[in-house]
This record gives structure tokens, C-alpha cells and sequence, in this order.
């Protein structure tokens, strides 16, 4: 069994950078500088921003689903990510040292099973909630914050 972890499109995010302040905000967003080179993690790159990068925090729909497991809530963009990272069979940068939730879904949006994952527990535990074939893929949320870190599936 092998998995993939994919960041978000940066096409989605892109237009972002372009607005004002007011128009940021008129979408329930604002700008950002990483103050810190930890502890702003990019959906795209999956990658923390470095201190002085800018990024947009947005609430963003992570479980776009018509279920009562619909989820959303506030993730960070670099400006400077061009690519969607992808990570076959590895945990991205931005799971090391953080715990995650990882939260196990059928293909109806379902939950299904959920662990938790200390920091380096994120491969083990991915593939023990995949060894049930009712799951289609796991979404991991950072434990202590709540936010979206990535989506993983099966490839």
C-alpha cells in the first residue's frame, strides 16, 4: 500500500495577493509575515514559511462534503509557492514535529476512524488507518491548532 500527500493548488490562492488590505478582508482573509521560521506552515509547499516571507491566512474548505463532517478553518499560503508539493510514501515538512489528528474517511465523506500521531508517528499511523479498505483517504489536521495540514491518499 503507498499513499500520497499533495499541497494545495497555488492557482486557487494566487489572486490573493494581489488585493488590498480591505479586499482581503472583505474575504475573510488578511496578510501575513512569518515573524518566526516556525509556525507558519504553507498548504502548498507543506513547507513553514521562513521569518520575513509573506502568506495570506484564509479559512479555507478542506472537507468540502455533504455531510455533517464539512470542515473548514484558517491555513496559511506562502506568495512565494508556485507548486503544489508532493510527497509519495513520506510526511511533508510541515508534520515534522507537530501532532497530528488524522481524521479517516470513507469515498461519502464519512468518518470512519481517526488516530492521533506524535511527531514522527505520521507514516505508521497513515498506513494503519489505510489497512482498512473502507477508508479512501485521511485528512491531517494539526492537533493543537485544528487547522488543515493536508489531505492524504492512496495512490
Amino acid at each position: 500500500m503507498t499513499y500520497q500527500i499533495n499541497g494545495l493548488n497555488p492557482d486557487k490562492f494566487a489572486p490573493l495577493f494581489n488585493l488590498d488590505e480591505a479586499e482581503l478582508s472583505a474575504h475573510g482573509a488578511m496578510r501575513v509575515t512569518a515573524t518566526a521560521d516556525r509556525g507558519f506552515p504553507c498548504r502548498v509547499s507543506l513547507e513553514d514559511a521562513k521569518a520575513g516571507e509573506t502568506l495570506i491566512l484564509l479559512n479555507y474548505t478542506s472537507h468540502d462534503v455533504a455531510t455533517p463532517y464539512r470542515s473548514a478553518y484558517a491555513i496559511y499560503v506562502r506568495e512565494n509557492a508556485r507548486e503544489a508539493a508532493r510527497f509519495e510514501d513520506d510526511a511533508p515538512p510541515v508534520f515534522e514535529g507537530r501532532p497530528l489528528g488524522l481524521r479517516a474517511f470513507d469515498a461519502d465523506g464519512m468518518l470512519r476512524n481517526a488516530a492521533l500521531a506524535m511527531p514522527g508517528e505520521a507514516d505508521a499511523k497513515i498506513r494503519g488507518l489505510f489497512s482498512s479498505p473502507d477508508i479512501a483517504y485521511i485528512d491531517a489536521h494539526n492537533a493543537a491548532h485544528g487547522c488543515f495540514a493536508a489531505r492524504v491518499e492512496r495512490s
